[in-house]
């Protein structure tokens, strides 16, 4: 079973500190004059791409994005995405681990839960004003690291979130219930988890020490949709990944999911795409 590519934080020269959980770097650097295009990928940090002149295609879990300036794409850990980004495009490029940003601060993470939520955010030119001035602030700090640089970028980051917030109209639960929201986020790590051998929403219910009832209304108000259905669209969008980023055979990404029936994943897969895996690989790859 070949597994998707996975990429880990670069390490640069500014940064030699903190390389591992952070970095900065600036897209004139990354890019030398040249297109840059990038195969099919995930990584295991956050990243996130903040454009102040931008050109060429990002297509990110499948959904295709025309870049354009003023953008700032944000991508989650897992998520897959191929990026193709134009010479001549400016702004700079960070990722983190979830280690680097607050990770026993409950407000902190629920700042970047939504924020992290929306992968395209398309600003006007005020929005990317603010939003350049912070980035531009952690830059310097990576650059100079006087003392107590770290604190000040993971405190810029939490603005920079704050920001990208305030430039959204709506999140993916509409609501300010903070216990359905941390909840939701709860049901989404174990998903990430577990969805190679949990299927039910009475096992995930039971691994948050709620009722199936309970789980349902929490996704129903939050998404619009029950347990069952996210459980559902979390197995074909990881089932998509593995068609279209790897060469494995369509009964080894099966056993992979957690279905040693072939021919079931086979009609469960065509019966919520559409397609076969088969012909899905052939008209999409």
């Amino acid at each position: 079973m070949k597994n998707i590519p996975v990429r880990h934080i670069t390490k640069t020269s500014e940064g030699e500190n903190i390389a591992a959980s952070f970095n900065i770097r600036d897209v004139r650097d990354v890019l030398k004059g040249k297109d840059m295009t990038q195969e099919l990928h995930r990584h295991d940090f956050f990243y996130v791409l903040v454009l102040k002149k931008g050109a060429g295609t990002h297509a990110i879990d499948f959904t295709s994005y025309k870049i354009a300036d003023h953008t700032v794409f944000f991508i989650r850990p897992g998520q897959v995405h191929q990026l193709t980004l134009k010479a001549g495009s400016t702004g700079y490029l960070m990722a983190f681990n979830s280690g680097f940003y607050y990770t026993h601060d409950l407000a902190s993470n629920q700042l970047l839960r939504k924020a992290g939520t929306i992968n395209l955010y398309q600003l006007d030119s005020a929005g990317i004003k603010k939003v350049l001035s912070i980035v531009n602030y952690i830059w310097d700090e990576y650059t100079s690291q006087q003392e107590g640089y770290q604190e000040v970028i993971k405190a810029n980051l939490g603005i920079l979130f704050i920001e990208l917030v305030r430039q959204n109209t709506h999140t993916v639960s509409g609501k300010s219930d903070s216990y359905a929201a941390q909840r939701l986020d709860d049901f989404t790590a174990l998903l990430e988890e577990h969805i190679y051998t949990h299927k039910q929403v009475s096992q995930y219910a039971d691994m948050l020490n709620l009722s199936s009832y309970q789980l349902n209304a929490i996704t129903k108000d939050t998404l619009g949709k029950t347990g069952s259905e996210v459980i559902t669209e979390y197995i074909i969008l990881e089932s998509k990944r593995y068609l279209l980023a790897t060469s494995s055979q369509v009964n080894q990404i099966a056993y992979q999911l957690g279905y040693e029936d072939v021919s079931y994943f086979i009609r469960f897969f065509k019966k919520h795409t559409g397609y076969s895996p088969e012909a899905f690989r052939a008209n999409f790859k």
